[in-house]
């Protein structure tokens, strides 16, 4: 079986938007909770190479905030996002010895 086409960090982004979309803003935080942080930039630009890639869809969605109008990014996982977490989830169950244990990936 051969090694995985996304890095551990992607992996992570992917598990994070495998159930619901969400904005920027929270998969950073979701990603600061597990130890990761990013700066805006680094981030954003990593999200590009998700979407260049086909794993995520971003969009952008207008909001009124203190009666400011703000556009707020938002991704959601495509098929081809949930593939990708299938082959490494897929690759390392079946090198039980590589470390994710069933369960390991946080699926609803």
């Amino acid at each position: 079986m051969p090694l995985p086409d996304i890095t551990h960090l992607q992996f992570m982004i992917l598990d994070i938007l495998m159930n619901d979309e969400k904005t920027g803003r929270r998969v950073r935080e979701e990603l600061a909770k597990q130890g990761v942080k990013k700066s805006g930039p680094a981030f954003y630009q990593l999200m590009a190479r998700l979407e260049d890639s086909r794993f995520v869809k971003g969009w952008y969605e207008q909001k009124i905030v203190d009666g400011q109008i703000i556009k707020e990014r938002r991704y959601k996982l495509t098929g081809h996002g949930r593939k990708a977490i299938e082959q490494v989830e897929e690759f390392y169950f079946a090198n039980p010895r590589l470390g994710l244990h069933a369960g390991g990936a946080h699926h609803a």
